[in-house]
């Protein structure tokens, strides 16, 4: 039977890949320190989920921890590592940054050297597309240099990318990056844009709308993000470029690359804010603001890679994905 680590994975992005991994046969060691960033009663609830089938096993402490991953990889000797554990938010980043610096960075370090003792034959690490900053060509393409974060959140998330190639090139560790686009869906986090606005939009309270709306987002449905990152865990880097496709933003010293897992669409917040109207049945009160600091005005992701490393395109709307959370929200919380 093969094994997976998956970090974070009483998270959103986590307990769904936990879920995947599981439904293909896999046994799934998840690893989440059930942090009080979000309310951890929504954590507990995604992960009594997971507790129900016998092939999953939790851990609860923070990947930063030194040794604890050492000591989960000796014991479980992973076939494939999903590392997902960080703190999440721009915006938080600004208040609080050395959460970020724990966590991401040092986090990541701890599960580096892991791997390094006990090699997996795959590890596949979660990066942002915040990591393209100040770029403006857009699509974003992984081969584009991304230099210019904005937040330190997303200056610590492209740091892991940089620690993550050396690793790489010194040990030979086959490591994917991938960078996701906004996801959203049931279950999803509260301090995310759909999450307030629907609950806000349920409760006739305003909705904080930045840049005064001209904002743009290329917005991934959690099963879409899910469904790419098990497909890629066969696609795994090689430090041989011959057969790979003229776009892979594969490493010439490292088996290591980046993937971006976008829709491929920039959708207007506006158009966002319309779907949750039309899901709830009810209008929303906009709040107009300025920008905040760290944000960036738009994203829109270049998924070719993606398309021809894993066959695989992204392909829920965003009508139905915000009817879908919506209507989670609606009987999870029995509103």
């Amino acid at each position: 039977m093969k094994v997976a680590v998956v970090t974070g994975s009483s998270g959103f992005i986590g307990s769904f890949v936990c879920h995947a991994l599981l439904r293909l046969g896999w046994r799934v060691v998840g690893v989440d320190c059930m942090s009080n960033y979000y309310d951890v009663s929504l954590k507990e609830a995604r992960e009594s989920r997971l507790l129900a089938n016998d092939r999953y096993l939790s851990i609860h402490d923070r990947v930063e921890t030194p040794g604890l991953l050492l000591d989960v990889f000796e014991q479980e000797r992973p076939d494939a590592v999903i590392h997902l554990a960080a703190q999440a938010g721009v915006r938080h980043s600004i208040e609080n940054p050395r959460s970020y610096l724990e966590s991401n960075i040092v986090g990541t370090f701890e599960l580096l050297e892991a791997a390094r003792v006990y090699p997996p034959v795959h590890m596949l690490l979660a990066s942002t597309s915040s990591a393209y900053g100040a770029n403006t060509f857009m699509p974003y393409s992984e081969r584009v240099k991304a230099d210019h974060q904005m937040s330190f959140y997303a200056a610590t998330k492209k740091s892991t990318e940089s620690m993550a190639h050396s690793y790489a090139h010194l040990y030979g560790l086959p490591i994917t990056m991938f960078r996701f686009f906004t996801v959203y869906g049931p279950w999803g986090r509260p301090d995310m844009a759909l999450f307030k606005f629907t609950k806000a939009v349920l409760n006739d309270a305003q909705i904080d709308v930045y840049n005064y709306g001209d904002m743009k987002r290329d917005f991934t449905y959690i099963d879409d993000l899910v469904e790419a990152i098990t497909l890629l865990i066969d696609a795994v880097p090689a430090r041989d470029l011959e057969g790979h496709y003229p776009s892979d933003s594969l490493s010439p010293v490292a088996p290591f690359r980046v993937v971006n897992i976008g829709n491929s669409d920039s959708v207007q917040l506006t158009d966002f804010i319309q779907a949750i109207e039309a899901a709830t049945g009810k209008q929303a009160k906009r709040n107009l603001m300025p920008m905040q600091a760290g944000d960036v005005p738009a994203t829109w992701a270049d998924a070719s890679l993606l398309m021809e490393l894993t066959g695989y395109s992204p392909k829920t709307t965003i009508t139905d994905g915000v009817k879908n959370f919506v209507d989670w929200y609606r009987d999870f919380y029995d509103v």
